[in-house]
């Protein structure tokens, strides 16, 4: 067998759909004929590159590096012969993004500047996907960042594309002095009686799956902050001992934190490129999701907390 453009097709078909079965019916295949694809694949690459589970399947460690490998060349594969359409007379159109508060955006807005010297980048902070998709529907913006999570796929009408850039898995971040600094991973009932910063109802799904994840751990937290604010003012009340809170598996820590993987992997999250069909080209959407894809992989790279959970050590 040799590892051909089909095959990453399927894989990133799966992960965005969280399951063999959603992803078959998503390429118009049977559920055995993929389920047959993916032993194949994993079998070539020499390990399990998703964990099976009642709900779907979640990437494995492996194939979270697989996945980012392989969105990076199929965008690539995507683009060859392609250039985005210079508007009439030469005037730079501007490309209306929407984002929620994610580390990928600012590395992501470099690359596709440069990439895309015809359009102007225009930004706005929105932290809900689901107020996203309804700018996206009602055409007040072109694209967006948006997360959503295992099973519970971004909701939108035929008029919005997406494409997941990443499933990711939560870690912790906690005080520099918390008592369990010293473990390599926390198990989420080890902190049943911590404090927690836990931001708003993002109308994708969060903070049910939180809330889910603890009860399934036995408890119910026992005091909740709901915060809504940057990372860096998450981090010094973290530091000041306020609480502990889920953060992206690509945060730099300030001195006084320090973040940890959690035991078993409860809880994860997956960024989204969403788009309306009728306003973004696809090579200029293929360059944003490779711009996406891209910064996310150096900002991993940068995390010595994650090359530490995904090395095993």
């Amino acid at each position: 067998m040799e590892l051909e453009l089909r095959h990453l097709r399927v894989l990133c078909a799966i992960a965005d759909a969280g399951s063999v079965g959603r992803a078959a019916t998503a390429l118009g295949q049977s559920q055995p004929a993929m389920s047959t694809q993916l032993r194949r694949i994993e079998r070539f690459l020499g390990e399990p590159l998703f964990e099976r589970r009642v709900s779907g399947v979640a990437l494995t460690e492996f194939g979270m590096e697989v996945l980012a490998q392989a969105r990076d060349v199929l965008a690539r594969a995507d683009a060859i012969g392609s250039r985005p359409q210079a508007s009439a007379g030469g005037a730079r159109r501007t490309l209306r993004l929407a984002a929620t508060n994610s580390s990928i955006l600012s590395g992501m807005v470099v690359r596709a500047r440069s990439r895309l010297p015809d359009l102007a980048l225009s930004v706005s902070s929105v932290y809900s996907s689901s107020e996203m998709v309804e700018l996206l529907e009602g055409g007040q913006v072109d694209a967006a960042i948006a997360a959503d999570y295992p099973g519970l796929t971004l909701r939108h009408s035929e008029a919005v594309a997406h494409r997941g850039i990443v499933t990711e898995p939560c870690f912790v971040a906690l005080p520099a002095r918390h008592r369990l600094r010293h473990r390599p991973e926390v198990a989420l009932a080890d902190l049943a009686e911590d404090a927690w910063f836990v931001t708003p109802d993002d109308g994708a799904g969060w903070p049910g799956v939180f809330y889910e994840a603890c009860e399934a751990a036995g408890f119910s937290p026992v005091a909740v902050h709901e915060f809504i604010g940057d990372r860096l003012q998450l981090q010094d009340m973290i530091a000041d001992g306020l609480g502990v809170s889920l953060v992206q598996a690509t945060l730099r820590p300030i001195a006084d934190v320090v973040v940890k993987p959690l035991v078993g992997t409860p809880l994860w999250c997956r960024y989204v490129l969403a788009w309306r069909r009728d306003s973004l080209a696809d090579p200029v959407a293929d360059t944003l999701f490779s711009a996406a894809t891209a910064t996310h992989h150096d900002l991993l790279a940068q995390a010595p907390h994650f090359q530490a959970w995904a090395s095993g050590t």
